[in-house]
């Protein structure tokens, strides 16, 4: 008795009968499923029939694939493979003009399924094709059946495209060259004439010399989007398979003609784009009732959902809103109010939604690895896409009427049809990853989204010519490689200065230096909220710490939550400066030592400890950020006569270069400058003149 598993319930068709419903045996040969079907119908010679799939690609069942078949499958009793290419082999011979033309059709149609292509090939019946096209005495319909069906049987890779004849290359080339031909036949020979090129860089060499540039951007210039795209295809594989000096001489065999087909190739990546317009220039319209079921599809995809029939309203708008807090929307109880900024406007949900459909199981890990984090540091999914979408729709120039002289196009875009949604989906998982990388918090998100926009806006500059090139490309753009890029070039500018802005650039360093010194100094002054990590799973306790104003000892002490900034007086401890003899950071602090194993990366980058009395005790901090990690090391380093590191002051040393030295070289001559600060004005009598930016313009 088989397993339960291995029977599949399938319903079998065939004209002129009733369908048979049966429970398909995986166990059992092909063959002896096959003999059942035909002896309940009363068919004789079983070995000339086969099963097919009934419905969308008709593929033919096989030992091979049959455990593709699905419950509730649909199949079809057909004619077996090596019956059918014996049929189509006979008909395309036929005298009769009509048979032929049928015969290829049916041919055409049958040669995408690979077991067919092979039963065909094995009948030489491929090098008939060839012969038809060679002569090329048919009419047009026939002619383009043919080629149809001899691309549909070469994209198997059972026969090499190195075997095609010269002949036959120049009559594919003649179709495509001539003035005066039927679309359908040019629109299949271009095709074919890419396949050659891809398969074999001497196919690429006789197809160079048979089809002449002028007459590829000629085909751009029509009005069938087809005949564009495939001689698009063609141009874009030539490009890919010369090598560096014959690329040159593709596109500068004379440089008007190079700098046609740019501009043609960029207005047609323009014109193409135009139709992404409307959907961005249109904000979310909250009665539109299939505009809210795409809002709430995210939110489904997202979340396991609870039924939510027995649930009142009140409790099933606050599950709906803290769901969409979760998806990082602003206005969680309204979060049509975050897609009403145009740009990007519905463009943004439409590759949301694509996003969260093509690819399922990346949108529910994007979303609920943050919804698990903690809420400074999750990376809000929503506001992230609206940007992201924003970024793409600027760097695509979407919107923008062409320029009569532009010729900046990107290679990839002709590669893919929904190039704005594949884009998106790649880079708003880029995103997350640079985000974790630059342990981002929210206050963080302009800064996070600058990078992303120069990671996409650099690789795409390198012209991937596919999407998956880009994404290799530009997941390998890391945080880290953009830094280094941007002291690469930082440097290099340094380098082209006249050596009178480098010296005075050296000589304003230690006056910025001592202001950044200062403002550290001033921050420990200030003080800072720390926390205690506890062991138990309870809310962690709170201290703070400060530094009093003359500079000399630090208080700390225990605080509650909602205290505000505590007197020195309130906080009970204290250590003299000049006690301290070390400051230690990450997996070197005490804290970190003695909770080894226990500690994630994100709390070791944020960890310091200072040693005092002989370095027997020690004061262990956990920052509750970057930032103030940074400004905690530096200032304590400022405490012990020692050198600032951290990129925070760095940055910032750059900063201030950059506009004292700007401020420096602007002309004042006969400028007057104040000694004193101008008086600042009265308040106006209302303040009735402010936008209020939460309200989408009418």
């Amino acid at each position: 008795m088989p397993q339960q598993k291995d029977i599949v319930k399938i319903a079998i068709q065939m004209p002129g009968a009733y369908p048979q419903l049966i429970q398909l045996d995986q166990k059992k040969p092909l063959t002896a499923v096959i003999k059942e079907v035909c002896d309940k119908w009363n068919l004789p010679g079983p070995d000339n029939y086969a099963l097919q799939y009934a419905d969308g690609i008709q593929t033919y069942i096989t030992e091979s694939n049959r455990l593709d078949i699905k419950n509730g499958s649909i199949l079809r009793l057909t004619k077996a493979p090596g019956r059918c290419a014996e049929d189509l082999y006979k008909g395309i011979q036929s005298s009769d003009s009509g048979v032929r033309c049928d015969s290829l059709k049916l041919l055409a149609n049958v040669s995408t399924d690979v077991t067919f292509a092979q039963e065909f090939i094995n009948r030489d019946g491929h090098s008939l094709l060839v012969k038809i096209v060679e002569d090329a005495h048919e009419a047009p319909l026939i002619m383009t059946h043919t080629l149809t069906a001899f691309m549909e049987l070469m994209d198997h890779g059972i026969v090499s495209w190195e075997n095609l004849s010269s002949v036959f290359i120049k009559k594919i080339a003649g179709f495509v060259n001539a003035k005066v031909q039927d679309t359908s036949i040019q629109q299949v020979s271009l095709a074919i004439l890419e396949s050659m090129v891809l398969s074999s860089n001497s196919l690429f060499n006789e197809v160079k010399q048979e089809i002449t540039l002028e007459r590829l951007i000629s085909h751009l210039q029509v009005t069938n989007q087809q005949l564009q795209t495939k001689a698009m295809a063609l141009l874009m594989a030539m490009l890919l398979a010369a090598g560096e000096a014959d690329r040159q001489n593709i596109i500068h065999s004379s440089s008007s003609v190079g700098d046609e087909m740019a501009h043609y190739l960029y207005v047609l990546q323009m014109v193409r784009l135009n139709h992404l317009e409307a959907r961005m220039r249109t904000p979310l319209d909250s009665y539109n009732q299939e505009q809210r079921d795409m809002l709430h599809g995210l939110r489904q995809a997202a979340f396991e959902m609870e039924s939510e029939s027995g649930l009142s309203n009140e409790r099933r708008r606050s599950l709906c809103a803290k769901e969409f807090k979760k998806l990082g929307f602003s206005n969680n109880s309204n979060p049509g109010q975050d897609l009403s900024r145009c740009p990007p406007g519905l463009l943004a949900l439409d590759t949301m939604a694509y996003f969260a459909s093509r690819y399922p199981d990346a949108y529910s890990r994007f979303v609920l690895e943050n919804s698990s984090r903690e809420d400074k540091h999750e990376c809000p999914f929503a506001r992230s896409s609206i940007q992201l979408t924003l970024i793409l729709c600027e760097i695509l120039r979407i919107g923008e009427p062409p320029s009569e002289t532009g010729s900046d196009y990107h290679p990839i875009f002709f590669a893919q049809d929904r190039l704005l949604e594949e884009l998106f989906c790649i880079c708003i998982q880029l995103l997350n990853k640079t985000w974790k990388e630059m342990r981002a918090t929210q206050e963080d998100f302009d800064k996070v989204m600058q990078v992303v926009r120069e990671q996409i806006t650099r690789t795409l500059s390198s012209k991937p010519t596919s999407l998956e090139l880009f994404k290799n490309k530009v997941n390998a753009l890391n945080y880290s490689e953009i830094l280094k890029l941007r002291q690469t070039e930082r440097l290099h500018q340094e380098e082209t200065l006249a050596p009178p802005v480098l010296e005075l650039k050296e000589r304003l360093k230690p006056e910025l230096l001592e202001l950044i010194r200062q403002q550290r100094l001033n921050r420990l002054s200030h003080g800072t909220l720390f926390r205690k990590i506890s062991s138990r799973r309870r809310q962690d306790k709170l201290w703070y710490c400060r530094l009093s104003p003359n500079h000399k000892v630090l208080h700390y002490g225990d605080v509650e939550e909602e205290t505000e900034t505590p007197s020195i007086e309130a906080l009970q401890e204290k250590i003299p400066v000049a006690d301290i003899k070390n400051v230690v950071t990450g997996k070197d602090c005490p804290h970190m030592k003695e909770n080894k194993g226990k500690q994630n990366k994100e709390v070791l980058d944020l960890a310091f400890s200072i040693t005092y009395d002989v370095e027997e005790y020690s004061l262990n901090f956990i920052a509750s950020s970057r930032t103030d990690f940074c400004l905690w090391t530096d200032g304590l380093s400022v405490l012990l006569g020692k050198e600032m590191s951290s990129e925070s002051m760095r940055s910032e040393l750059e900063i201030l270069l950059s506009m004292e030295i700007k401020l420096r070289l602007l002309d004042l001559e006969n400028v007057p400058i104040p000694d004193t600060a101008p008086p600042i004005p009265k308040a106006p009598s209302n303040f009735n003149f402010c936008y209020d930016f939460s309200q989408a313009e009418q």
